[in-house]
C-alpha cells in the first residue's frame, strides 16, 4: 500500500479525519489529504516535539499554517485543540501521523483511528 492510500483510505476514509499528513522524522512529506498544505519546519518542529512537550503549552502546534493548543500527549502521542477541532499526531519508528478533526468528532474516535494505523506501522518497522 503506498503512503497516498494510508491518507485516502485509512485517515481520511475513516469518515472522522479531516485532513491528514504523513511525514517522516526529518520533516520529508510522504503523503497528505489535498486540503492542508503543512512546511518541512512544522513537521520537523512537531517531531523534535515528542521528546520534549514542556514548550507546547506556551507555543502551541502549528500544522498547515494553523496554530492549535497542546491539550496532553506522551513520548508517542500529542493532542491538540483550536476552537471546534483538535489535532491528534502519532510518532511511529520512521513516520509521524497528522490527524485533524472537526466537531461533533471528539478526540477518542481519532485517537483510535490514528494509534491503531500507527501500530501497525510500528509493527511493520515504520
Amino acid at each position: 500500500m503506498s503512503w497516498q492510500n494510508y491518507v485516502d483510505q485509512q485517515l481520511m476514509g475513516s469518515g472522522l479525519v479531516a485532513k491528514a499528513v504523513i511525514a517522516g522524522h526529518d520533516g520529508t512529506l510522504w503523503a497528505k489529504s489535498n486540503n492542508i498544505e503543512p512546511t518541512r519546519e512544522e513537521l520537523v518542529k512537531l517531531s523534535s516535539s515528542f521528546a520534549d512537550q514542556g514548550n507546547l503549552a506556551m507555543s502551541g502546534v502549528h500544522i498547515g499554517g494553523e496554530k492549535f493548543f497542546y491539550l496532553s500527549g506522551t513520548d508517542k502521542v500529542i493532542r491538540c485543540k483550536k476552537g471546534k477541532s483538535g489535532m491528534h499526531s502519532m510518532k511511529t519508528l520512521q513516520t509521524i501521523l497528522v490527524a485533524v478533526f472537526e466537531e461533533p468528532i471528539q478526540h477518542p474516535q481519532v485517537a483510535s483511528v490514528v494509534e491503531s494505523l500507527g501500530d501497525y506501522l510500528i509493527s511493520m518497522s515504520y
